[in-house]
């Protein structure tokens, strides 16, 4: 696996303007059109566009700097490796204005971007319980979509008749501009405005889309959600968004997942923390309790003697690590639960344990490096 700082020639502390800055002076290194599109530069190109699309993002950028590219796949949902139409999606979209280095630097070659438009993403959001994360679950979700015009067949002229290629810009979808700088000229491209950059226009609209080539419409759609997810984390359903118009490829729905506190637990990823109240008896005595699991309960034993506040770790007893193996653990701390009122029974029992408890040794206090050492086993 790639190191992505590596990649970059960045350090693991490199800010974002830092990140972007050295991207771009490698993107028109590497840029095919600048290298007359050898498999070389294109496979340069595409890794350091990868590593700049992760490392330019809080999110991906975390989960890369904890876990590697496994982090990504785990956390990132649908993160995938570029392919060479991405990384060049990538490239216009964080540095803009060009087609390609070709035009950038008066050559030709440039590729254009006329025709269908991709629909937008749907972003939406899926409350979880704990116990539906503990074990992953399946959600059905219906959304108000955009969906291909059944009258048109998506393609926005009414039946009878078609689109025909835009004269502005002779169906290429972009306008050009020559420019002369200090440094030489530059050549400036823009999607036509005549044809909006699908190099096309629809003289006789459908009456039933207006033109646009979609409708909306309810759809369901199904999410497996995989065990062991936290809030915050998402997945991507790549192509299953909005359908974009006249034809163009639907967009991704982008599933984020919100999980509901659990009053019985604090969460540390794969592993849950809870406090369980025990009785005077109980901890000098010793006996089973029952406390509280994501399902259910469990038994555990208190060993006799034991002080309140002592924490026990239950194996195994946690969440599932998301999309890998293994559980986290339960981590159970024990406390001493004082009643607020006591019978003239126990009252009596009480004061005499306490006449009998002023007869024995007074308990030694145990000094802070005592306790250290007890913790390491020392």
């Amino acid at each position: 696996m790639a190191d992505y700082y590596a990649v970059l020639g960045v350090a693991r502390t490199a800010s974002d303007d830092e990140i972007k800055k050295s991207y771009r002076k490698l993107a028109m290194q590497y840029h095919p059109d600048r290298n007359n599109g050898t498999a070389e530069s294109e496979e340069k190109f595409k890794e350091i566009t990868e590593a700049y699309d992760v490392l330019r993002d809080p999110q991906k950028r975390a989960a890369y700097d904890r876990y590697g590219e496994e982090g990504l796949r785990r956390g990132a949902g649908g993160f995938h490796h570029v392919d060479l139409s991405e990384a060049l999606n990538i490239f216009m979209r964080d540095l803009g204005g060009f087609t390609g280095l070709g035009d950038l630097f008066g050559a030709a070659g440039g590729r254009g971007q006329s025709g269908p438009r991709t629909g937008a993403d749907v972003r939406i959001t899926i409350p979880l319980t704990l116990a539906e994360v503990a074990t992953g679950v399946e959600k059905t979700v219906t959304l108000k979509l955009l969906k291909p015009c059944d009258r048109c067949a998506a393609s926005g002229a009414e039946p009878g008749t078609q689109a025909v290629t835009c004269a502005t810009c002779g169906g290429t979808g972009e306008l050009r501009r020559a420019q002369r700088s200090f440094f030489g000229q530059v050549m400036s491209i823009s999607p036509c405005h005549a044809c909006s950059g699908e190099g096309k226009l629809i003289s006789s609209p459908c009456k039933k889309c207006r033109g646009e080539g979609r409708v909306r419409d309810d759809e369901t759609i199904t999410v497996r959600v995989p065990a062991g997810v936290d809030t915050g984390q998402y997945m991507t359903l790549r192509g299953a968004g909005t359908v974009g118009p006249r034809g163009g490829p639907r967009g991704d729905i982008l599933v984020v997942f919100e999980v509901e506190d659990d009053p019985r637990f604090e969460r540390d990823g794969e592993d849950l923390f809870c406090e369980v109240l025990v009785t005077y008896p109980q901890l000098v005595l010793g006996g089973d309790v029952e406390v509280p699991a994501v399902n259910g309960t469990v038994s555990l034993r208190i060993p006799p003697g034991s002080q309140s506040g002592h924490q026990f770790n239950l194996r195994g007893r946690g969440l599932p690590r998301v999309n890998a193996s293994g559980v986290g653990d339960l981590h159970v701390r024990i406390q001493l639960w004082t009643p607020d009122a006591v019978s003239v029974e126990e009252e009596q029992l009480l004061k005499r344990l306490a006449e009998l408890r002023s007869k024995a040794p007074a308990p030694q206090q145990k000094g802070f490096w005592n306790k250290v050492k007890e913790s390491l086993g020392a």
